[in-house]
Order: C-alpha cells, then sequence, then structure tokens
C-alpha cells in the first residue's frame, strides 16, 4: 500500500505503508542507531515524535519482551528505509511490522532516508504528516502541520502510582545494598531502575507530579530524575517541585529531561536544538579529565551555560560535536546531573560508571 511523508515545507516522500493503518502528525526527528530500534520504541521519551532510523536495514533480528524499555511503543510513528519482512534471532518472538500493528503504529517504508536526514540537518526538525492519500490542496495541510506541538507529553507517559521494587536478593557485596533510591518518573527507561538494582539498590518509583514533600517523607538516601519527553519548560509544576528537592540535603542524580528540570528549577535556562541529538554514538568530554565517552542520547533541548551561575553549577560535560552542554554539577550541593543516557539501552556503557558515582554520593 503507497503511502506519502509530507514535511512542513511542502517536502514528499513516497513509499509504502508499515505498521497501522492510519494517518498522523508528529514532529520528524531522526536517530542513528545501528541497532536497538526495540529500544528506540520503547522509550517514552519519544511520545509525540516520528522517529526516521538512518540505518537502512530496520527489523531483521525482530523483537522480544526482555528488549524493551517499558510497557508499549511511544512514537506517534516509524520511519525507515527498509523493514525487513522476516527475522532471524534466537530471542525474537514477534516481526517489527506485528510490533507496530500490536501497538498502533503507523509508519512508512522505501523513503530515501538519507535525504530525509540530510534536510532535517540543514533545514531543522520539522513536523510532517504519514498519509495513505497524497492530498490535494498542500495549501491546507501545511497550516495544521506548523501548527503541532507535542504538548505536556510526560503527563502522557509516566507511572500513574507509587510502586516500590525492592533490591535483588543476595546484594551484600554490592556497593548500593541498604541504600533506597526515589525515582521520580518523567518518562523513565527501565534500564534506569534495573542498573540501581544491579547494584544493590532498593528503587521507589514516584508519578511525575507527586509532591516533593511526598518524596522526601520516605527519607529516600538518593534521589533520581528520569529522563522523559517534550519541552522542559511546559514542566512547570514539576519545576517547582525539583527545587524543592534541590533545596533538600539528599543527594540527586539526574538524566536527560531530569537534567534539563533541575537546571530550570536552579535558575537556569534551556532552549531547542537544530535538530537534537539521537543515537548510541554522540561523544561527550570530561571537562574534569578530559576524557571522551561514546554516548547513547535522545533529545531535543539542552541547557544553556553562558550565562550559567557558576555559584549554582558549573558544566562537567560537553558534547564534542558541537560544544552543547551534557552535564552540570551543582556547587556545594550532592546533585550532578547528565544529559546524555548512562543506561543506554540502546548504546554503549561507557558512562555506566556514574550510577556508581551516585551510589559513592549516597554511602
Amino acid at each position: 500500500m503507497e503511502a506519502y511523508l509530507i514535511l512542513e515545507d511542502g517536502t514528499i516522500y513516497k513509499g509504502q505503508r508499515i505498521g497501522a493503518s492510519k494517518d498522523v502528525i508528529s514532529e520528524i526527528v531522526f536517530n542513528t542507531s545501528m541497532t536497538g530500534y526495540e529500544e528506540v520504541l520503547t522509550d517514552p521519551s519519544y511520545a509525540g515524535q516520528a522517529v526516521a532510523m538512518t540505518y537502512p536495514l530496520i527489523g531483521n533480528y525482530g523483537v522480544n519482551n526482555e528488549d524493551m524499555e517499558s510497557s508499549k511503543a511511544h512514537p506517534d510513528a516509524f520511519i525507515v528505509r527498509n523493514l525487513s519482512p522476516t527475522y532471524s534471532n534466537f530471542r525474537g518472538t514477534m516481526s517489527l511490522q506485528d510490533f507496530l500493528v500490536r501497538f498502533g503504529i503507523p509508519g512508512i517504508s522505501g523513503i530515501d532516508v538519507r535525504a530525509l536526514t540530510k534536510r532535517l540537518r540543514d533545514s531543522g526538525t520539522m513536523n510532517g504528516m504519514i498519509t495513505g492519500t497524497l492530498p490535494d490542496d498542500l495549501g491546507e495541510v501545511i497550516p495544521r502541520l506548523k501548527a503541532y506541538t507535542t504538548g505536556k507529553v510526560v503527563d502522557k507517559v509516566t507511572c500513574p502510582a507509587v510502586t516500590m521494587s525492592p533490591a535483588a536478593q543476595g546484594t551484600k557485596n554490592l556497593p548500593g545494598y541498604g541504600k533506597r533510591v526515589a525515582l521520580l518518573d518523567l518518562g523513565a527507561k527501565r534500564n534506569i531502575e534495573r542498573s540501581l538494582r544491579e547494584r544493590g539498590c532498593g528503587v521507589t518509583i514516584y508519578p511525575a507530579h507527586t509532591p516533593a514533600s511526598d518524596i522526601l517523607a520516605g527519607a529516600p538516601d538518593g534521589i533520581m530524575l528520569s529522563n522523559g519527553p517534550g519541552d522542559p519548560k511546559e514542566c512547570e509544576d514539576i519545576i517547582k517541585e525539583v527545587r524543592k528537592l534541590y533545596e533538600s540535603e539528599v543527594p540527586i542524580f539526574a538524566i536527560c529531561l531530569g537534567h534539563q528540570l533541575m537546571a530550570l528549577a536552579a535558575g537556569a535556562d534551556t532552549h531547542k536544538l537544530k535538530y537534537g541529538h539521537r543515537g548510541g554514538n554522540h561523544p561527550v568530554r570530561d571537562l574534569e579529565t578530559g576524557k571522551v565517552y561514546i554516548s547513547s542520547q535522545n533529545h531535543g533541548y539542552v541547557v544553556d551555560t553562558e550565562n550559567l551561575d557558576e555559584r549554582v553549577a558549573v558544566p562537567a560535560f560537553e558534547n564534542v560535536n558541537d560544544g552543547t552542554n551534557e552535564g552540570l554539577r551543582y556547587v556545594n550541593k550532592n546533585i550532578f546531573t547528565v544529559q546524555f543516557h548512562p543506561e543506554a539501552s540502546p548504546g554503549p556503557h561507557d558512562t555506566s560508571y556514574l550510577f556508581d558515582r551516585f551510589i559513592e554520593m549516597m554511602r
């Protein structure tokens, strides 16, 4: 079945329909990961976006329940050059096509994703429509595309209630044994909780709009602010509660959206990147040691550092490609935050040591 991707600048790509048979308008972004499409699709940070995978062959190893980073798929749509009609992997339980249909995710294949990626890099992230019928009047469609916004998508992906995840059995020799972490779920990937539990921590997961007083009443040894989707400035109420967490003496580690919300809560600013950082191959430099790590990333916004009050926080990491901020160390506080994903999934585990640093702060 034919399908079309229409960008807000009027560019049209013709391909074939994949996934669910429905039309959708969304923000079009690209991801440069060569593998890990299942983790990308189940990452809540992609809520409100349509993801184009730059690697040309997607779906060749199928999908399975173990690699899902949440309970369902979150992007509005999925865009690929070639969708493998079959899969071969001893862990695979279904095809990617069946997975997309199961979770109602429409998509398009057979388009020149390289050309699409170049256009997004040159012009910046754009909204677009995936449709099975080319409209007669683009002049009517374009304003609708330009008017689309992701909105307050954190509300759509956060957990509905507090849940507790005790430390795994036999963890007395692990560094986080006995430590209790409060994880504020802004759209958290499962590997954040998993990374903490593997180090012996018990984890209590809180919905995004939980009052800071409720979190602190649990007397956690540390607080984790998770990744999540959307514009951080849309989270006004959450920022107010994060400010209260900032003012506490509890050690805090924040990732991605959590990093941005902590910065806003502390008086810094954020802005939208031209086309964002999404993939498992982004180099970041530790400004203290000069060492460069390859990181997993998924974000369209970044913390401004030009007017950052150095009495509050100082840059800790920077992006080697474009020099943008990738982490902050807060002055006279047991708080550090990073823009990238040390929990990976997908991507390299180069920066997983940051979870050990967090545990050292709690100890």
